[in-house]
């Protein structure tokens, strides 16, 4: 069978970015189970995996483009500290969810200046060139429930 919309599939890979550095792994936490065609994965590599098969392996540069997106400065804003909760040492390196104009989205903090907080609401992997080693370990129908529900249940997936 072969990976097309309303599939399930596991896939290993292993995430690096241009520098090889590894970003994410299956390894040693079992494969990624998702519902093809639903955007439960970036759409450069859910695109690279239409019409693969259990076995098949292989290797795909992902654009930010079809990625997470270009980065966007206007997404870095000052933040006054009163804002945020008083009990938190905020430092650098934390992540926030902050109500936006989309809803809500992880903010992280870039700086901290005396009463200003310098948060980052640009994906962590924003302008990254994503770099994937993958191999498809099964592949079969979704159920009428997770493709009504858009994402997969059961072992590896959500549960209800």
């Amino acid at each position: 069978m072969q990976i097309t919309k309303h599939s399930v599939a596991s896939i290993e890979y292993t995430l690096t970015d241009d520098g090889g550095q590894v970003i994410d792994t299956s390894e040693g936490r079992g494969p990624l189970v998702y519902l093809h065609g639903a955007g439960n994965l970036i759409p450069g590599l859910e695109s690279q995996l239409e019409g693969k098969a259990v076995g098949d392996e292989f290797q795909s540069r992902i654009e930010p483009a079809d990625a997470y997106g270009e980065r966007d400065d206007r997404m870095v804003q000052d933040v006054p500290r009163a804002q945020l909760p008083a009990e938190v040492d905020v430092t650098v390196g934390m992540q926030f969810q902050a109500q936006g104009p989309a809803g809500v989205q992880v903010v992280t903090v870039v700086g901290v200046e005396g009463d200003t907080v310098k948060m980052d609401g640009n994906h962590p992997l924003a302008g990254v060139t994503l770099n994937f080693d993958v191999k498809v370990v099964e592949v079969r129908e979704a159920t009428a429930e997770e493709v009504e529900h858009g994402h997969v249940h059961g072992a590896g997936g959500h549960q209800h």
